[in-house]
Formats: C-alpha cells, sequence, structure tokens
C-alpha cells in the first residue's frame, strides 16, 4: 500500500517509515503540513498517518483540508502524545479513522492500519476480485468477462486489478505507476497512459457496458460502476 507520513519529528518520522517499509508498504514521509498539502493535492495515497502537533497548522487542519476542501475519503489515522478523551472525540469527529497515542508500538500500528485499509478498501486483499461480469485470479493471472477469458500482459493484469480493487476511488498517476512497476524514476507518467487505453479497450470499460474509465486532467484515473444502460441509452 502508498502509505503517506506526516510528522515533524525526524526520529519518529524514520521510525514509522522504517517499520512500514518492513511491512512492505511504499511510505512518503513529509514533515511540514505545506509540502503534504502540495503532494496530496496531486497524489493519490491508499492511507495517511498524521500528527496532531505540527508547525504551521494542527493535524485537525490538515484533516479538515482534506476531508473538506478536497473531499478526500483517504483513511486517516492520527499519531498523538493527547490521549484525553476529548482529543480522542475531537480527531474521529473531525473525521480521522482510528487514533493512536505516543509511544507507538509497531505492531499495533500494523495492525490498525490493516483493520482500516480493509474496512476502507474490502477488495484490497483478496486473490479473487469478483465485479460481475469481470473476474480476476491474482494467484493465476486470469482475466474473465461472463467467464470467457481476456488476454491481458502483465503488467495489463496488475493495472486492471489495481482499479477494481480501488473501484470509484480518484487515483493518481504516481500512484498507478507506483502500484503497478514500483518506484521507478526511469518510467514516465506517460506508461500508464498508454496501459489505461490497452485495459479499456481489452475489456470494453464503457459506460455501455456499465463501467466507466475516465480521465482527470493532470492527476489520473477514476474507474466507476454506472446504472445499467437500457435500449442503448444511459438513464
Amino acid at each position: 500500500m502508498r502509505l503517506a507520513i506526516l510528522e515533524d519529528d525526524t526520529l519518529q518520522s524514520e521510525k514509522l517509515a522504517e517499520w512500514l517499509g518492513h511491512a512492505g508498504h511504499d511510505v512518503h514521509a513529509f514533515s511540514q503540513p505545506r509540502d503534504f498539502i502540495r503532494v496530496a493535492g496531486r497524489e493519490s495515497f491508499d492511507l495517511c498517518l498524521i500528527d496532531w502537533m505540527l508547525p504551521e497548522m494542527t493535524g485537525t487542519e490538515v484533516l479538515h483540508w482534506l476531508r473538506e476542501d478536497r473531499a478526500n475519503d483517504t483513511p486517516v489515522i492520527f499519531i498523538t502524545a493527547r490521549d484525553a478523551e476529548e482529543d480522542i472525540v475531537t480527531a474521529l469527529g473531525a473525521g480521522a479513522d482510528d487514533y493512536l497515542v505516543k509511544p507507538l508500538r509497531r505492531f499495533e500500528l500494523l495492525s490498525r492500519i490493516d483493520a482500516v485499509l480493509r474496512r476502507a478498501r474490502p477488495l484490497a486483499g483478496d486473490n479473487i476480485v469478483d465485479v460481475p461480469p469481470y473476474r480476476f485470479d491474482t494467484q493465476g493471472k486470469r482475466a474473465t468477462i461472463d467467464g470467457e477469458p481476456v488476454e491481458l500482459t502483465d503488467k495489463e493484469f496488475d493495472l486492471a486489478v489495481f482499479l477494481f480493487k480501488n473501484l470509484g476511488r480518484l487515483l493518481s498517476r504516481g500512484h498507478m505507476l507506483e502500484a503497478v512497476w514500483g518506484r521507478n524514476p526511469n518510467l514516465a507518467t506517460r506508461t500508464v497512459d498508454t496501459h489505461i487505453s490497452r485495459v479499456r479497450s481489452k475489456l470494453g470499460l464503457r459506460p455501455e457496458s456499465g463501467f466507466r474509465l475516465t480521465p482527470t486532467y493532470n492527476y489520473g484515473y477514476r474507474l466507476e460502476q454506472i446504472e445499467a444502460v437500457e435500449d442503448g441509452v444511459a438513464d
């Protein structure tokens, strides 16, 4: 998973990045709210860890920016030394999905992250992704439409699975590039556009089939499931 950390304590941030990296996550760490906001305005993440006490802004103000200004529902876990009940209620009421009090414990943190991600993205860890008429077997790398096999390259398959596991989410090109190709500075985001075009064509991701794969200028793509069409005309 692609995780963002907003934590101004360098030692704490490095420790978190190490724990999460060893658990297999791709970690992007920020020490300043303005840097996080700049990047989060053009990139998507699977989950954010946000400290409460930050320079220039509080964690709740950053969360308000995500939820209200950006209408961004990315799961957020607050990490803070504040442990009063009213603080926890404030954070959860502001839109946080969970709350952890420092000092953090490694395995509790990883468990909380997994729990939040399971609630937010139920299909994320499944070996079978079944969104009729599409079905993907991630172990066997087999894709079918109404039971009929579809020939996809490995990268096309991985990209299709990533899109269906994140159905309805707006995903940045950088997020898709990192999830499917890994962190490779030699690859251009145009690679994503080329593979998106192929996946859309091979899977028939068009409104008449009940799905829409649309671009967002200077950001990325969203795969949406839309209402069934009747007599060839959408409602």
